[in-house]
């Protein structure tokens, strides 16, 4: 059954939304990332969280996983053309949030 949106906010952050989806996306806004580059730079999600929010975002047609195919396995991460798009949305998050904590700080 296909979900219904009232406004458009809501398939935004339905799609985005969550503690780590932003956080994520905002990490490959910079460019492809491996993922224990990913890991190192998200210390406090778990590895199942982390593993599951990827799938997601890869099923959501935000992300693209990339398997090298080399031993070790070689897998980066990288934002799709669609996820490429929501990158002023990502900055404007980041802006607000650095402002946000420099508010509290003072």
């Amino acid at each position: 059954m296909e979900k219904r949106y009232h406004c458009p906010v809501e398939l935004a952050v339905d799609v985005i939304g969550g503690r780590w989806r932003p956080v994520i996306l905002a990490h490959l806004k910079e460019g492809a990332h491996r993922y224990g580059e990913l890991r190192r730079r998200m210390p406090h999600v778990s590895e199942k969280m982390l593993v599951q929010r990827l799938r997601e975002l890869e099923a959501d047609g935000l992300v693209a996983r990339h398997d090298h195919g080399t031993v070790p396995p070689h897998v980066s991460y990288s934002l799709t053309e669609e996820g490429l798009s929501l990158a002023p949305v990502l900055q404007a998050l980041y802006d607000w949030g650095a402002a946000r904590l420099s508010d509290a700080a003072s």
